[in-house]
């Protein structure tokens, strides 16, 4: 499925035709700087530093949501040297207790995932789609990896920073800049890289260009990705409910990033930049196939098939000040003026055979356009004693967010009692060419100010911050919205502000030692879909919204050390969170019903259900790490990530939090090739299966070990060429993702398996 926005193509054509961090990262020289040294990531785990010969590393912008000693980075060098190409490679020993559900394509970081964690790229917010009626959600994954610079993550909520939607944490990513590509003494620089997965047999060339003409600079970056169905430990290739075999798909992925920068006098930098990204799947869902149909099935074997896009389109006017003398207003700044486009489509087409007989077709699309303006600027001040490091920043947008459903099939008018003609009763849970959601106006306003005071020369300082959020969702009335089979009023708006303080505290014992506490508010509003959808009928069931929904609010507090250097260090840290007004999703009773004007009896295949606030929940854990660095080549690391999460209403656990994972990695290197061997242990989830014979609602996916092997060369016979390779789970075993596979289904549990041994290749060459 092609998911077409024309305006988005052409203000994204119009500023590449039309034109033809704050400071610059230190270049680490090709010819004195070894090609691989060690390093702490500072999460929960150590890693391996690859330096890149001739690469500049940039850091996250000052007063950013992770421009903070509890934020973590892994670099494009990192990336290329694991060979991550998603967002669950970068969990799978980057980053543990960050993880991916494949099924929602919302990111999970410390047991919350989907629009209660912030994904943002090179600042700019991503909003997490969340089709409540129809499963289009997603969106916070349209960027390609070998566009990056870095990705950052911030664990927890860092309220004067990161603001509403980060209740689990940041997933910060940064683009690639013009200077990340030359290197010093040259005016230009460039990368060609393929990588091939056998995963999901999928091939991905992309390649970068930049040029400096004095002080301007200008950069292309492309990517293009072609593949399959991911692979699995199924092998039963049959049609319905026996199968195991994952359903065949084909994929094409592209995206696009142009950069232009002009620094000008005094320390200031302006720029454009444009950046467009599609995927775009298609599947033979022999799932719901079958070649002997009963009353309930509907289609022959090559009569069902579904489709899956997201796109995403961005242009921002950029601008970026770093101060070159010491009576300026402020130190350093950044800003972004932009637009941007989202998208999330689901849908399918197929043929009927035994109800409603004939072609039937849907495509359901979220769109959400948004115009804003982010950034920051940093001040220090120094009093004498006491030294002040101020950040005052802010978020400020107008989004408008619309959902419709298209669709055909061979459903007759229904008759004026509202019922339809004999045969055709299945029409009443065909709902289409309606929106489930009416248009919404979304205005938001976050403004943040925090003060680091270090006091002398004792090491100590205290940040203490607070954020202003003020959200407000408007619907408005459509006439999609009016075709709506259930007849829906249009519902009240929904405003709300929250004031989020927080503190931190830090004690730098030495050069060696940092001990740090923090506790901050965090704030999420209830999105759109949570608060006005509908979609259902008489005779069928109903899903509502809840206008009169709470914002989400919570407590965190984190204590935690970073300790050694380079050669031998470590990370620990215990945090624990306490929510408020947890939204989630509940099934009404007769009187509830009759409170809000339904009568329960009218919908009796599945009830009405609709939204609420759980009063209180908790999440706890640690994350811990070491490695160590032996002069020979050798090194080694461990880490380990563990959380629980109950919801204090009902005594159960938060079937969201992911089981403990531990990492080993040990490694040789020189300065021209190295090896690793990554070790990653996952724990048995909570509780038991819940479900029967034919479906599961709930899988307590079992725990497991895997072992990977990874290598990489660089011929010194071909000057910037480097060759990635490795290869993933050696030992062919069957295991689980258990973000992606919690909730279970009715396929037989191999279906829902990780691939068993693969291979990646990359072939990366610099010039």
């Amino acid at each position: 499925m092609v998911i077409r926005h024309w305006r988005s193509a052409l203000l994204v054509s119009a500023a590449f035709v039309c034109v033809g961090p704050v400071s610059q990262a230190l270049a680490q020289s090709a010819q004195t700087t070894p090609a691989a040294t060690a390093e702490t990531d500072e999460n929960g785990t150590a890693l391996q530093k690859i330096v890149v010969k001739g690469k500049r590393v940039s850091a996250p912008a000052p007063g950013s949501a992770t421009d903070t000693p509890l934020a973590t980075e892994t670099t494009a060098a990192q990336i290329e040297n694991k060979q991550i190409t998603s967002i669950s490679d970068l969990g799978r020993i980057a980053e543990p207790g960050v993880n991916f559900n494949r099924n929602t394509g919302g990111v999970n970081i410390r047991g919350l995932e989907g629009s209660r964690v912030l994904t943002t790229v090179d600042g700019i917010p991503l909003t997490f789609l969340s089709d409540a009626t129809r499963s289009a959600t997603g969106g916070v994954d349209t960027f390609d990896f070998s566009s990056l610079s870095a990705v950052d993550v911030l664990r927890g909520a860092d309220s004067s920073r990161a603001g509403g939607g980060a209740l689990g944490g940041v997933l910060a990513v940064r683009t690639l800049e013009p200077e990340d590509l030359i290197e010093d003494g040259r005016d230009w620089g460039g990368i060609v890289k393929y990588t091939y997965d056998s995963s999901d047999k999928s091939s991905s060339p992309s390649a970068a260009i930049a040029k400096r003409i004095e002080n301007t600079s200008i950069m292309f970056q492309g990517g293009y990705k072609t593949g399959k169905q991911t692979d699995s430990q199924g092998t039963v290739d049959t049609y319905g409910p026996t199968r195991t075999a994952p359903n065949p798909s084909d994929y094409d992925q592209h995206n696009l990033l142009f950069k232009l920068r002009q620094q000008l006098e005094g320390g200031h930098t302006i720029g454009l930049t444009a950046e467009s990204y599609r995927k775009d799947r298609d599947t033979d869902a022999k799932t719901n196939q079958l070649r002997v149909l009963t009353s309930r099935d509907q289609y022959l074997p090559g009569n069902y098939f579904t489709n899956d896009a997201s796109a995403r389109d961005r242009v921002s006017l950029d601008y970026k000040f770093q101060s070159e003398s010491d009576d300026s207003l402020v130190d350093s700044a950044w800003a972004s003026l932009y637009w941007q486009d989202q998208t999330r489509g689901t849908g399918y087409n197929g043929y009927r055979s035994t109800s409603v007989i004939g072609p039937i077709g849907r495509l359901n699309d979220y769109n959400e356009r948004a115009i804003g303006l982010v950034g920051a600027l940093e001040k220090n001040v120094d009093t004498g004693y006491l030294d002040h490091n101020f950040v005052f920043g802010f978020d400020i947008a107008h989004v408008t967010s619309e959902q419709y459903s298209s669709g055909y099939d061979n459903c007759p008018a229904p008759l004026p009692s509202g019922a339809y003609p004999t045969g055709y009763s299945a029409c009443a849970n065909l709902h289409t060419n309606q929106a489930d959601t009416p248009k919404v106006e979304t205005g938001r306003i976050g403004l943040y100010l925090d003060d680091k005071v270090s006091f002398g020369d004792t090491g100590f300082s205290v940040t203490p911050g607070v954020r202003f959020d003020w959200v407000k969702h408007d619907p408005k009335m459509t006439d999609a919205f009016a075709d709506n089979a259930s007849n829906p009023a249009l519902p009240n708006g929904f405003n709300d502000t929250a004031i989020s303080p927080k503190i931190r505290l830090e004690q730098e014992v030495n050069d060696q030692v940092l001990l740090y506490g923090q506790w901050a508010m965090g704030f999420r509003a209830p999105t759109a879909g949570e608060l006005f959808s509908t979609f259902g009928g008489p005779g069928t069931y109903l899903r509502i919204g809840n206008p009169n929904l709470k914002s989400e609010t919570s407590n965190g507090f984190e204590v935690g050390a970073k300790l050694g250097d380079d050669d031998l260090g470590g990370r620990v840290n215990l945090f624990y969170n306490r929510y408020r007004n947890f939204i989630d999703t509940t099934s009404l009773n007769a009187a509830q019903a009759a409170a809000l004007g339904y009568t329960l009896s009218q919908y009796p295949q599945g009830g009405i259900s609709t939204y609420n606030n759980v009063a209180n929940a908790e999440i706890f854990g640690t994350e811990i790490s070491v490695h160590k660095r032996f002069s020979n080549g050798f090194r080694a690391l461990a880490g380990l990530a563990y959380a629980e999460g109950n919801n204090l209403d009902t005594k159960t656990f938060l079937q969201s939090v992911a089981p403990l994972k531990a990492v080993v990695s040990i490694g040789y290197d020189t300065e021209t090739w190295g090896v690793g061997l990554d070790w990653t242990g996952v724990k048995h989830a909570r509780g038991q299966t819940i479900g029967t014979a034919t479906s599961t609602s709930y899988f307590s996916t079992p725990g497991y070990g895997i072992v990977d092997l990874t290598a990489w060369w660089e011929p010194e016979q071909i000057k910037g060429l480097k060759i990635n390779a490795g290869i993933y789970n050696v030992f062919d075993k069957t295991y689980y993702d258990y973000a992606s596979v919690r909730t279970g289904g009715s396929q037989p549990r191999e279906y829902y398996s990780e691939p068993g041994r693969t291979f990646k290749i990359s072939l990366t060459q610099r010039f």
